[in-house]
């Protein structure tokens, strides 16, 4: 069963995958395995993308996928999205990995491609215009944790349990992992955390920063997701093109040397002149008040 969310009014727009309007044509019901939820009241702004996959711990199966990446593709177009949180609506699971058990109905060349899918999911998170946070409540496992790791910042519960875990089960990470980790928490200490398979809970996970925030689970076990939205809180009232500018900045500048980096940079510091945010935060700068910024 899905939770009842914590705060009233929380959905005020939802989109159904293709395949659940084929099963509603069709006479069949099923519940999407991925739900979009825009906000309202005074956090309108911010949008939660909700797995719901209880019977296989929101596994990424080949449903889960394809509803995740229509998701996506429709968000990423709507500027009204200032913050994006990935949550889970199955307690104790943020996300459990691969789904071992469709997958052993592929043959290799099957696995392959749906591999290279989940590698194409994994970039267009990494991708999404708007800053994204994983609230992670409880376990998040081999594609699980490169979901999270996709995500420009993380939140665990301090109970949830994490890891890079494929070479237990004779794989390597294959949705991002051997890249975003190092590039989170450097070479030495993503090999020993891969070729160990090592997990953590979310306070060690912060220890080494792998998450941005670890909190105690409360009896809800929605503790690090009320801790992603008062971060998304912080996030939502800063210029929405300045914000997404200096995300691109960032995650670009990374991938280059710090000359070409300043470069990016600049480039994005010129695209931002021309906006009426810029020109508000000026005006209310210097008449002692607090901003309205409207994303032009």
């Amino acid at each position: 069963m899905l939770r009842a969310l914590p705060r009233a009014l929380r959905i005020s727009r939802s989109w159904r995958s293709q395949r659940a309007r084929d099963c509603a044509s069709n006479g069949t019901t099923r519940t999407p395995e991925i739900q979009v939820q825009a906000l309202t009241g005074p956090d309108q702004g911010i949008t939660e993308i909700l797995m719901n996959r209880p019977h296989a711990r929101n596994a990424l199966g080949n449903v889960f996928v394809s509803e995740l990446l229509e998701a996506l593709a429709q968000l990423r177009e709507d500027q009204r999205v200032r913050v994006l949180i990935f949550r889970s609506g199955v307690k104790g699971v943020f996300c459990a990995g691969a789904d071992l058990k469709e997958r052993e109905q592929m043959s290799a060349s099957e696995v392959g491609i749906f591999v290279q899918r989940l590698r194409g999911l994994m970039s267009e998170i990494a991708a999404f215009p708007a800053p994204t946070i994983a609230a992670m409540d409880g376990f998040a496992l081999g594609g699980g944790l490169e979901l999270a790791l996709a995500c420009d910042l993380r939140i665990a519960a301090s109970s949830a349990v994490m890891g890079l875990i494929e070479t237990t089960r004779g794989l390597l990470p294959g949705a991002g992992g051997t890249q975003r980790l190092p590039r989170c928490l450097g070479v030495a200490l993503a090999k020993e955390l891969i070729f160990t398979g090592r997990r953590l809970n979310g306070v060690q996970a912060h220890e080494l920063g792998l998450v941005n925030h670890a909190v105690a689970q409360n009896e809800e076990g929605n503790a690090a997701y009320l801790r992603a939205l008062a971060l998304a809180q912080e996030i939502l009232p800063q210029a929405p093109i300045a914000v997404r500018l200096g995300k691109v900045a960032i995650d670009r500048g990374m991938e280059v040397d710090i000359a070409s980096g300043m470069a990016i940079e600049q480039m994005c510091y010129a695209q931002n002149i021309p906006t009426q945010d810029r020109l508000e935060g000026m005006a209310a700068f210097r008449e002692k008040r607090p901003p309205k910024f409207v994303g032009k």
